[in-house]
């Protein structure tokens, strides 16, 4: 590789430790040859033949023990300097290592892979861990898109067979091209057009940072232009459609045109699940932070196991019933990744099955704010049947 260096970190520090023993024999060799033998001849002077000068036999003794000395103790510790040099190049050798073979690995496609905990200190575990929670990422991802195409050709595959089937009964004479044979086939054509609508819409909430178009807005008057569009539908299905909002409701900001579709989903999903003769509430209420707006209903419920994954695309609580009123399993998943994109949280809570469901959005105010229009109160209930 152009660029790349020609030795590893095992080498390098191995040549580093190295320098610095070396430098510490010589800096101690030289420190004991000019301080130690004028201090010991000063000192023998003192005591033993004051105002003697030159070369004394107890000198040159001292010199050769302080070599002898400094040579074994300087020796001795060269050696535990390089042992442990040794060790530690190569704790930190193998744990690039294993880092750079499990970066091979997952980029392989194998995202099960991790790697230990290299215990080499807090930051060299901490690159650790953040490897494994990435490759743990990528792999949720990478089996979130297998399960998207697996579901979209799940999806897909019941209409087309449909058609398949009626044209070839059309084209061998079983059957003529009748009203109820037009009825079947545009049907199947209505559901593939949804679902290719439903996913182009998915992809374009995921993408919130490019389609978030911000400014300040009022949120009681978002829920009210909401249930006055979803109230003729609530009508003719005999379900009750309140909304409520209080007084004292900040503004945020948000996207108007965003955070009504995600109204309009939960409602959509209300609406789908709730039998005729329930109710279904929207609310909304001012918290430390922003906004928080729920949206409950009487309706079928979700199951405690189910409640997790509710927001996941193409997921369906019961898909025989889904199928039955048309849904893809979508629609939560759009609203998700649209409040996601204002930074907010959505979350589903339900006691069970029969006994309703409530999904709350919260919302921040942002950190621009226009100013607020007058408050207004906006208490509306639509009773349907």
């Amino acid at each position: 590789m152009p660029g790349a260096s020609r030795h590893g970190i095992r080498t390098r520090l191995l040549a580093v430790n190295s320098v610095v023993i070396v430098s510490s024999f010589l800096s101690a060799a030289v420190v004991a040859a000019l301080v130690g033998p004028p201090m010991f001849t000063r000192l023998m002077n003192e005591a033993v033949k004051p105002g003697a000068r030159g070369d004394h036999p107890y000198q040159r003794a001292f010199e050769k023990a302080t070599a002898a000395s400094l040579g074994a103790a300087l020796l001795v510790s060269m050696l535990a300097a390089l042992a442990l040099s040794w060790y530690l190049s190569r704790r930190v050798y193998r744990s690039a290592t294993e880092l750079a073979h499990a970066a091979t690995v997952i980029a392989q496609g194998h995202y099960d892979f991790r790697v230990s905990p290299p215990r080499l200190g807090r930051e060299f575990d901490e690159i650790a861990v953040a490897f494994n929670t990435m490759a743990a990422s990528l792999g949720r991802v990478e089996h979130g898109r297998r399960q998207m195409l697996a579901d979209l050709a799940h999806e897909m595959r019941t209409p087309v067979s449909i058609v398949d089937a009626y044209l070839e009964a059309l084209e061998d004479g079983v059957k003529t091209l009748d009203a109820d044979a037009i009825a079947v086939l545009r049907d199947q054509s209505r559901r593939l057009t949804r679902l290719s609508k439903d996913v182009a819409a998915l992809s374009d909430a995921e993408h919130q940072a490019r389609t978030i178009d911000a400014r300040c807005i009022s949120i009681a008057q978002l829920i009210a232009t909401a249930t006055t569009v979803w109230e003729p539908r609530y009508r003719a299905k005999g379900v009750t459609l309140e909304s409520t909002t209080p007084d004292d409701l900040p503004t945020v900001w948000a996207d108007p045109e965003r955070l009504g579709q995600v109204l309009a989903n939960l409602l959509d999903n209300g609406l789908r699940y709730t039998p005729s003769g329930g109710t279904v509430t929207v609310r909304a209420a001012a918290t430390r932070d922003g906004v928080t707006i729920v949206v409950s209903d009487t309706g079928q419920g979700i199951p405690a196991e189910h409640l997790p994954h509710v927001f996941d695309r193409f997921y369906r609580v019961d898909e025989a019933r889904d199928r039955v009123h048309g849904g893809a399993g979508i629609g939560l998943a759009i609203a998700k990744a649209l409040v996601d994109g204002h930074g907010g949280t959505v979350k589903a809570d339900s006691p069970g099955l029969g006994q309703g469901s409530t999904f709350t959005v919260s919302l921040p105010r942002g950190v621009e704010q226009g100013p607020s229009p007058a408050p207004s109160h906006h208490d509306s209930t639509y009773l349907v049947g």
